[in-house]
């Protein structure tokens, strides 16, 4: 599969991808070790809470989206790291039996100034469930090599 470089990623473009399913032994597992928070951990703690049942945390939202953008286009990527995530936001829970996938915009790319071999590109990332309803949105940027001389685009 073709590398992909800085010059990969156009401002304004949108890509789709991913289809995770989302089960109950998932988020008690996750909740489990990271975010053992009642209404994570147990069904009826979910249907006592304001939650109205059991729900992912956000954070295993965020790592599914993360793991959905690795498989998609990270991995194969000259990416080189991030300055930081920008914003994060859960908008709707996520439940047992939800489908997530996420959408990806590039909404801008430029030249590092200070490292040239470098290009900064800035991302909103929608993750969204079955009903194409978007329960978590990131926004960051990523560093990504650039296209070196006489290598051919994908």
């Amino acid at each position: 599969m073709d590398r992909l470089y800085f010059e990969d990623f156009s401002p304004g473009e949108i890509v789709e991808y991913g289809d995770m399913p989302v089960t109950a032994e998932a988020i008690v597992e996750f909740a489990r070790q990271f975010d053992p928070q009642p209404f994570h951990l147990d069904a009826e703690a979910g249907r006592a809470s304001m939650m109205g049942g059991l729900i992912a945390s956000g954070w295993h939202t965020a790592a599914m989206a993360m793991r959905m953008s690795c498989d998609a286009f990270l991995n194969r990527a000259a990416a080189q790291g991030s300055p930081g995530i920008e914003a994060l936001d859960w908008l709707k829970p996520v439940r047992p039996g939800d489908r997530l996938r996420v959408r990806r915009t590039t909404l801008s790319a430029r030249a590092s100034r200070s490292r040239p071999m470098v290009g900064v590109v800035a991302f909103l990332f929608e993750t969204l469930n079955q009903n194409l309803e978007i329960v978590m949105t990131q926004k960051g940027a990523i560093f990504f090599l650039r296209r070196p001389a006489g290598k051919a685009a994908p």
